[in-house]
């Protein structure tokens, strides 16, 4: 852990070497053909013009070398941060929305850079993983089903499902054949090459690494093919859209106006993007960085992050991230550091420079086929199936967020999904698990009595309570232990095991004196045992210790050792 606020500049330099260079050099070229394809379609799927999509690929990658940790991560723009852009933004239209874009980045830069300065990466656990799943699984639907009025030639208005099928209720009748054969020719091109592609570069003699690698430049031949296509029929003169015209050059380094009250409307979007962009990205760097032995430091990733954001920001693109596809295909294609972004971000300039007339005929159908090929990947039915085996909790809360990002819009599913998740955790450790403990045979060590044959007292009442102790559970607790207590005659003793109690709040402390008086009042004594030091220190500063009836003992044996030899009771066992 850093001991200053200040960030890391270049945090990778130090093991950096030229003899590098040129791997991160060639892992550039792989990335630079497969973002700008991507660069393209998810400004459109942004709903902005095109060129911001590559915009979002040139400064921030610059950005995010100087202060982010990890050494593969391609940083640019993604699906579900582009729809999250499209649905923000959705309400304005022209310059407006791509004013309303810069500003959202600039913003959500500006939160990622104060998490990181004060240190909340932890902020991000908020977002559990079944609440993620459910939300980047009912996103990647709303963005495949969105690609629909590409394929189809009219427009499915709106980002809920059922707004989505009212649009096509009442648009049908402009429907264009021409653009849905291209569309699914493209989207069979683009399927066929993902599964075959490598396999026929290994037959023609490439290298397997090789092919792994150059069989990932599908969706650039498939653009190129549309484009030709297009061009030398005339498609676009029968109605086919198309991309048209993307201004070329490089974009103005200029900060985004502000504006008071769009800053007000736009701020709970940018917060969500900050934490949802920050999770994916770490989430990828992390799993990449494993691979390596090496490891990220989140707080630092908080500021690269935020740091190419605010690029994003003042270069006329929208909020952007670390993508897992294009990080997976850099970390295959052996870069060695973030240098490799920097060339990519070199590349795609040359491109903005030399290329953009060459993407004046590329149809929007193949984008969208070239979408919801990349967006297929997030379509994660084993999670599903694997958290209602796991946990129901986590499967209620996943299908929660799944069901109202669909029905309702992503910013509604992801904050409910959140919402969903604490008051589920709260439910659930409020009937925390307790057993009653008997001694193992032969041994020193604790266990249930309904799980294993162990060694019990009549007049000892030994029990467990595996969950911290707070406001929600201790009334649960304390009418359990004494309603058991009271249940069974000839109990004196009831002794709480207190090994997994890791933490107590003054509510809790309450209910345990609670707890003491009325055994006391029964005429039973209470103990405790294995009190964990933070535990003991939150004890001493209560009325509670002066207050118990029983004692504090330093294990559950020594506690049912010494009380079942002062009352000389009769140990039996239970099967």
């Amino acid at each position: 852990m850093h001991s200053t606020l200040l960030p890391s500049v270049f945090p990778w330099k130090k093991d950096y070497h030229k003899r590098d260079i040129p791997a991160d050099a060639l892992a550039s070229v792989i990335v630079t053909i497969l973002l700008i394809p991507q660069s393209l379609a998810y400004a459109m799927l942004a709903g902005l013009p095109a060129q911001m999509g590559l915009y979002a690929s040139i400064l921030p990658l610059l950005a995010y070398a100087v202060f982010g940790s990890s050494r593969v991560l391609a940083v640019g723009p993604v699906a579900i941060i582009s729809l999250l852009t499209a649905s923000t933004i959705s309400q304005y239209t022209g310059e407006q929305a791509i004013q309303a874009a810069m500003l959202l980045a600039a913003i959500s830069g500006a939160l990622l850079v104060l998490m990181g300065l004060l240190r909340l990466g932890w902020f991000a656990s908020l977002l559990s993983h079944a609440v993620m799943s459910g939300f980047i699984f009912g996103s990647a639907l709303l963005i495949a089903l969105g690609q629909l009025k590409h394929f189809l030639g009219f427009p499915l208005a709106g980002h809920t499902l059922p707004d989505m099928l009212n649009s096509f209720v009442h648009n049908h009748s402009a429907f264009s054949s021409l653009a849905l054969v291209l569309g699914l020719a493209s989207l069979g091109l683009l399927i066929l090459s993902r599964q075959y592609a490598s396999a026929l570069l290994k037959r023609c003699g490439v290298s397997e690494h090789n092919a792994e690698l150059f069989g990932k430049a599908g969706p650039i031949v498939v653009i190129v093919i549309a484009i030709l296509l297009v061009k030398f029929l005339g498609l676009d003169q029968q109605g086919l859209s198309i991309v048209a015209s993307i201004p070329a050059g490089l974009p103005d380094l200029q900060l985004p106006e502000f504006n008071g009250p769009l800053a007000r409307d736009l701020f709970p979007a940018a917060l969500m993007i900050s934490l949802i962009g920050f999770v994916e990205s770490v989430s990828v760097a992390q799993s990449l960085a494993a691979k390596r032995r090496q490891r990220i430091e989140p707080d630092q990733e908080l500021l690269g992050l935020g740091a190419a954001n605010m690029a994003a920001a003042c270069s006329g693109a929208y909020p952007v991230t670390g993508g897992f596809a294009r990080s997976v295909v850099s970390f295959d294609a052996g870069a060695l550091s973030p240098m490799a972004g920097v060339f990519t971000a070199i590349g795609i300039a040359m491109t903005c420079l030399f290329l953009t007339p060459l993407f004046y005929y590329l149809p929007h159908a193949t984008l969208a086929a070239t979408i919801i090929v990349a967006v297929s990947s997030l379509l994660d039915w084993h999670s599903i199936r694997d958290t209602w085996r796991v946990s129901k909790v986590d499967f209620i809360a996943l299908i929660t967020t799944l069901s109202l990002v669909l029905l309702q819009g992503v910013e509604t599913g992801i904050f409910a999904g959140v919402a969903i998740s604490l008051a589920l955790h709260l439910w659930k450790t409020s009937r925390p698990h307790i057993a009653e403990v008997g001694l193992m045979p032969g041994t020193q060590h604790f266990r249930n009595k309904d799980r294993h044959s162990v060694i019990c007292s009549g007049a000892v009442l030994s029990a467990r309570v595996d969950e911290s102790l707070y406001f929600a559970n201790i009334r649960y607790l304390e009418d359990k232990l004494y309603a058991e207590a009271i249940s069974r005659e000839g109990v004196e003793h009831v002794v709480l095991m207190c090994s997994a109690i890791n933490s107590i709040d003054y509510s809790a402390l309450e209910g345990l004196e609670s707890l003491n008086q009325r055994l006391h009042h029964a005429g039973i004594r209470f103990h405790l045992s294995e009190v964990k030091g933070p535990v003991m220190d939150q004890l001493q500063k209560s009325r509670f210790l002066q207050s118990l009836s029983g004692q504090v003992f330093l294990s559950q044996y020594q506690a049912f050792n010494q009380l079942c030899n002062e009352l000389d009771a009769t140990l039996t066992p239970r099967i």
